[in-house]
């Protein structure tokens, strides 16, 4: 069965993925003929950007920035509830389907590594629902105290989980309690007839990048925007959860950090959180990597791969 094309933008945080993303829709959308499509639109493949309210926190693109190209699972629900990534991959599934039955190329584009192997390898993920007893117990104990339960009861997830995670370590731990055994690996299976594009520049450039948008988005007013957050009833423990910016500046609004502590933690946190984004993505070997966001190079890319 000959498998529909997809394109993917991924990379750590701070690498102008959707701005890079917008660019080359736009320049699909200016050449449809040559590519031989209908045209081309953006689905977000980000965890905190499904999320209506985290916009400055979770970088979300603008309307003014999109371009005018139409993007998908932004703002698609509430901050107070969790949203799995098995809700997003029927989402996203659903979107790729609709837009492939009107010759539309699809470009996911995100960060989120799980969001985006979800989608492209069909993860099947195991049907265990809440345990809400289970999750308040769990959710008594550190982060460092999950992780060492996790590695104790499942080495092999442990190795492979993002260990900063609780919302995942709590996940994982709760899967093996429903089902009495270690979570089976993720089966992987092409899906699409994927290109899959990734930004990585050197540290330092990324280092830097990083530190400047912390400073614009503290511009921007990223402390009003949790402290409405929180006003509109989004508790703090669940700011907690939602990890970086929306951590630590719910941090500082409580009193337990000064603002320049929240600051030097949060750009420490941001810096390692890229690491851990690049050592997901690096598993990848289809992935094909530039430094920068190189639009001459992706549309050569794009333009062979649309031809195959």
């Amino acid at each position: 069965m000959h498998q529909k094309k997809i394109i993917a933008i991924v990379g750590p945080t701070a690498t102008g993925k959707s701005d890079f993303a917008v660019a080359l829709a736009r320049h699909i959308n200016a050449h449809k003929k040559i590519f031989g499509v209908a045209e081309a639109e953006i689905i977000s493949a980000d965890s905190r950007q499904v999320y209506r309210g985290l916009t400055i926190g979770a970088g979300k693109i603008t309307a003014k920035e999109m371009k005018g190209v139409p993007h998908h699972l932004l703002d698609v629900a509430s901050p107070s509830r969790i949203y799995t990534v098995a809700r997003y991959q029927k989402a996203a599934q659903k979107i790729i389907t609709q837009l492939q039955k009107k010759n539309i190329v699809p470009i996911l584009c995100g960060g989120t590594g799980l969001y985006i192997d979800a989608i492209l390898y069909g993860y099947i993920f195991p049907a265990v629902k809440p345990n809400a007893s289970l999750r308040k117990r769990l959710e008594t104990l550190s982060t460092e105290k999950l992780f060492a339960l996790l590695s104790k009861k499942d080495p092999t997830r442990a190795a492979r989980i993002d260990r900063f995670n609780r919302r995942r370590l709590i996940r994982a731990l709760e899967i093996i309690e429903a089902t009495k055994k270690p979570i089976p690996p993720l089966l992987k299976q092409a899906c699409y007839d994927a290109l899959i594009i990734g930004i990585h520049p050197d540290a330092d450039t990324l280092t830097a990048r990083i530190h400047a948008r912390l400073i614009k988005r503290m511009k921007q007013g990223m402390i009003g925007e949790v402290a409405n957050l929180h006003t509109q009833g989004v508790s703090w423990k669940r700011l907690e959860d939602l990890g970086l910016e929306y951590r630590y500046v719910a941090r500082f609004l409580q009193g337990a950090l000064s603002k320049q502590d929240m600051l030097l933690h949060l750009e420490s946190e941001i810096n390692k959180f890229a690491k851990r984004q690049m050592t997901w993505f690096k598993r990848n070997k289809e992935i094909v990597w530039m430094e920068r966001a190189d639009a001459k190079k992706a549309e050569t890319l794009v333009r062979e791969f649309m031809k195959k």
